[in-house]
């Protein structure tokens, strides 16, 4: 669920408005005309009118309903302000790491032998405890690298040596301090049946030159290399933009909410949540109560995220105007042309038609005004480690993250199945 939320906000971002151009070329044809048929005073006079069309233009694509923004939001400071951009280097292990995955995606089925550290197994396993299969306890088709060490100690070295076909059953015991208190350190059996397994391709000049671009092993391995340093300056400057809008965010004060904004924020987050429950097959009321989640308690959450927008919106707009930024501007064209080449779209009208136009211009302004902030502050260069990582797109979803909301699909499930085996398998799951 989140991650459709997440792709939506992603592709959000990369469109501006339709009704904008179109409202351009009309006022070009408009101008046109006049200076054909009228005299020098009558151009004049049609020209105030297009500056007056544009202007209207303009006002069609504002984010909120109301014209003096600061009647609503006390802005923070966002000029001069002192940011970090913190970038992680690239090592030698990252680019291996980097290139394994390619290795265990390009494998070969191992029809005969046994299992080996580095294989990819797939699997299904069931556990007891005293006896008792226990909840998120059992899985099918699940695959796993053995020896990435992702479930308990034991569960991967007892799959080693096991021949496709084979079942084993594996006397094990959860960690004491293991996460599920109601598992830890107790003892566990759990009966596993290998379907299959594939062996990672070896890294050689020929097989470089029948599965990459590339001829050569040195090539290939400074071409990922270089793949990953453009990837973790990107990520950095996602981490700056979404710091500097958030520093912004925090030093605002909003005094009031307007109420048609509010409104139509809720309605469209209510109408694309039942829209997300209804493709997981279920009624608004099963789901709640399968989340524990009362009507009250939704609504509080609807009224809470459409607040939440709001804010975002009244802040955004404040800084347009104040500055004379427009989502129609040569930077912020700018930004669309090159957010649309990144991500592959055919088209403004195809983005704008999926996800509507009032999303893509709120999404493509809050870009527009977080470089804003960053082109007038003092970035330091910081290094990081992985911790300090942002993911891609974190500045894109800022209001997605209310949109988390589960509806049973093929994701939970999984993270049910990891519970049963490891807690880093449950993160990664969940990160998916």
């Amino acid at each position: 669920m989140k991650k459709k939320a997440v792709v939506a906000m992603l592709i959000m971002c990369m469109a501006v408005s339709a009704a904008a151009c179109g409202k351009s070329s009309d006022t070009e044809k408009t101008t046109t005309e006049t200076t054909d048929t009228k005299d020098s005073e009558d151009s004049k006079e049609d020209s105030t009118d297009t500056d007056t069309k544009e202007t209207d233009s303009s006002e069609g694509n504002r984010l909120v309903s109301v014209k003096d923004v600061s009647k609503y939001v006390t802005i923070g400071e966002y000029k001069g302000l002192e940011l970090n951009r913190t970038s992680q280097s690239v090592t030698d292990d990252d680019v291996q790491a980097e290139i394994n995955y390619d290795l265990e995606d390009n494998g070969t089925e191992v029809k005969d032998g046994t299992v080996e550290n580095g294989d990819t197994v797939t699997i299904n396993f069931t556990g007891t405890i005293d006896g008792k299969e226990f909840d998120g306890g059992s899985a099918e088709d699940y695959e796993l690298v053995v020896g990435d060490g992702e479930m308990i100690d034991g569960f991967e070295d007892g799959i080693v040596g096991m021949k496709s076909g084979e079942t084993k059953e594996l006397d094990l015991t959860f960690p004491d301090d293991y996460y599920e208190e109601s598992v830890a350190g107790k003892a566990v059996v759990f009966k596993v049946t290998l379907q299959k397994f594939t062996r990672p391709a070896e890294l050689t000049d020929e097989w470089v030159a029948a599965n990459t671009d590339y001829k050569t092993v040195d090539e290939y391995r400074e071409a990922v290399k270089k793949q990953l340093e453009d990837t973790a300056a990107q990520t950095a400057d996602y981490g700056l933009y979404s710091n500097a809008w958030n520093e912004v965010q925090a030093a605002s004060e909003v005094k009031d909410y307007p109420k048609e904004d509010v409104d139509a924020a809720k309605k469209s987050y209510q109408e694309l949540n039942e829209e997300y429950v209804k493709e997981a097959g279920m009624e608004m009321s099963d789901f709640l109560e399968s989340q524990g989640m009362t009507e009250e308690d939704y609504e509080s959450e609807c009224q809470q995220y459409a607040e939440s927008k709001v804010e975002q919106n009244l802040i955004v707009q404040g800084i347009m105007d104040a500055e004379g930024l427009s989502i129609n501007d040569e930077e912020t064209q700018k930004l669309k042309d090159d957010l649309i080449e990144e991500y592959g779209f055919a088209s403004i009208d195809e983005m704008i038609e999926t996800y509507g136009e009032q999303e893509v211009n709120e999404s493509l302004a809050l870009l527009r005004v977080e470089r804003f902030i960053v082109e007038n502050a003092t970035v330091t260069e910081v290094a990081g480690d992985s911790e300090d990582a942002v993911d891609e797109g974190d500045d894109l979803e800022e209001y997605d993250e209310s949109k988390d909301i589960d509806t049973g699909d093929d994701t939970e499930d999984n993270v049910d199945i990891e519970d049963a085996a490891t807690e880093d398998a449950t993160d990664e799951v969940a990160e998916e």
